[in-house]
């Protein structure tokens, strides 16, 4: 899922919620209790009455939306797409032989092309900002043999793995069963 400011609400959500709490606002103003508050704009009464200490402490502007938080992206948007397309390439055209893309190699690529140096966690940010996620690939042996595999699936498995015996009784009791 990709996140337009690097994470959190659209700025139209942010002002379509703003609206609401300022509508709030105006009940809350008339006498209305929580209750009702949280009714009329389907929230919960704890919401409500949040409202409602910040409209009593700061006024309207305590209730309008804020920025996006966190710390502003090391690299402009064009820097962004070209790591995007660059990504996109895969491991093998950064110079890796194998098909890992790790957290510290794009570190790597980041510092190398944009000058820009990113910690794990900061790059973990940066990548979700992009629509990427970190991901641990599969580990499977270089020697493994796929025909080998659906040949043993195929003839040695079900001999080893019998069939449920459906002649025995069964049982519904937990404790075991007496012994004739």
């Amino acid at each position: 899922m990709r996140y337009p400011d690097g994470g959190g609400l659209t700025a139209e959500e942010r002002a379509r919620r703003e609206r609401v709490r300022l509508a709030a606002a105006d009940l809350i103003e008339a006498g209305a209790s929580d209750w009702e508050v949280a009714r009329r704009f389907r929230v919960t009464r704890v919401s409500a009455n949040r409202w409602r200490r910040a409209l009593a402490s700061g006024g309207r502007q305590a209730l309008a939306s804020k920025v996006p938080g966190g710390a502003r992206c090391k690299l402009a948007p064009e820097q962004l797409r070209v790591l995007q397309t660059v990504l996109d390439a895969g491991p093998a055209a950064c110079g890796w032989s194998d098909q890992c893309r790790t957290p510290v190699r794009i570190a790597e690529i980041v510092r190398r092309r944009f000058g820009v140096e990113y910690t794990l966690a900061g790059l973990d940010l940066l990548l979700h900002r992009i629509g990427w996620s970190v991901q641990v690939p599969s580990r499977k042996a270089t020697e493994r043999d796929e025909a080998k595999i659906a040949a043993w699936k195929d003839e040695q498995w079900p001999v080893i793995k019998r069939g449920r015996r459906t002649w025995a009784p069964g049982s519904a009791s937990r404790a075991k069963p007496a012994r004739a």
